[in-house]
């Protein structure tokens, strides 16, 4: 018999957890179940599988950094959006990295449309606006900082960066630097 007050959203924050101490990619039906001392079956009244677990899980962690990042970005513009924008991410990605690691999730269309990944695009969309930067040039530029913001946290959350002697905020300050003046001079 699964323990009372199991639920759905309560199995979600619990695997968030988890995979903050464990990684996201061991989020697994088994060890959620370990962790409320129940059996696997006892779960699947409230979830489906462990895709539907990791899939709650991403639309979570999205909704929580997109909350997360429009605190940040409240009242600013131009350079300072953009640098509050990717403080409030890269911190996010280092206080809840199985969570950080979620948003990466590849979502299905529906599920995509219904979660924070749009509030996200349009957060960033709104920071570019502040440069001038219309369609087309707008899709690229959100694609372009967001491989960017992650690529360095991931580099950074892997140890890549801590071999060399320059510090790793120094070289974050100055890609924001760069960041703003490539967005000011963006090719047409």
């Amino acid at each position: 018999m699964a323990r009372a007050g199991l639920t759905a959203d309560r199995l979600t924050q619990a695997a968030a957890e988890l995979a903050d101490e464990v990684g996201f990619e061991n989020v697994t039906v088994s060890a959620l179940a370990r962790h409320f001392g129940v059996k696997d079956a006892s779960l699947y009244s409230h979830i489906r599988n462990a895709h539907d677990l990791r899939v709650r899980l991403a639309v979570l962690a999205l909704a929580e950094l997109a909350d997360r990042v429009s605190d940040a970005l409240a009242g600013r513009s131009g350079k300072d959006a953009l640098v509050a924008f990717a403080n409030a991410y890269r911190r996010y990605a280092h206080e809840h990295p199985g969570r950080y690691t979620a948003t990466q999730m590849a979502l299905d269309p529906d599920t995509a449309a219904t979660s924070a990944a749009g509030k996200h695009a349009e957060m960033t969309r709104a920071i570019l606006r502040g440069y001038d930067l219309w369609e087309p040039d707008q899709t690229d530029a959100v694609r372009f900082l967001h491989s960017t913001f992650h690529g360095y946290v991931s580099l950074e959350r892997a140890g890549a960066f801590h071999s060399h002697p320059r510090g790793v905020e120094a070289s974050w300050l100055r890609a924001l630097d760069a960041l703003d003046s490539l967005l000011r001079a963006w090719p047409s």
